[in-house]
């Protein structure tokens, strides 16, 4: 059956924690329009601080997405694979794969923190949105409500 792959990352320093910049980031969009389908492909969207949030799209193999995808007894199995460990702020047990049915799909966001090893820069991070719809879909279907959410979001410090 048909999957559509969604996964946007959003890249930022501590300048954009707060004020105008924090207020662009946090306008940035969690779902954009699918382009037409590519079999096997994925949409994936950039947005930089560097570039003021403005969205850089590509079309990806699903294979470099972190996120396992498994159809079994008519339902896909979704789960966002973690980054490195030792990127991850403190948040509590993962929460469990989940199960989407014909016509439903997915909001999953994971966010990660990242310092110099000398501690010489300045901390950077990232918000990860997967969208994932099960089943033949239309182009603007992450733009509406997904069926199920899952924030797996952990404090930024």
């Amino acid at each position: 059956m048909e999957t559509a792959v969604q996964w946007i990352r959003t890249s930022w320093t501590k300048k954009s924690r707060a004020g105008e910049a924090a207020s662009r980031r946090n306008a940035a969009p969690i779902g954009f329009a699918l382009p037409p389908a590519v079999a096997d492909s994925a949409h994936v969207i950039r947005l930089h601080e560097r570039d003021g949030f403005e969205p850089y799209d590509t079309q990806q193999d699903r294979g470099r997405v972190d996120v396992q995808l498994r159809e079994a007894d008519g339902r896909l199995r979704v789960l966002p694979r973690v980054e490195p460990l030792f990127a991850l702020p403190p948040r509590p047990r993962r929460p469990p794969a989940v199960c989407l049915a014909p016509g439903q799909w997915v909001r999953w966001q994971l966010n990660y923190r990242f310092s110099s090893t000398a501690g010489a820069q300045d901390w950077s991070y990232w918000l990860d949105t997967f969208n994932i719809a099960y089943g033949p879909v239309d182009s603007e279907v992450f733009l509406s409500t997904p069926t199920v959410f899952i924030d797996e979001q952990g404090p930024l410090r």
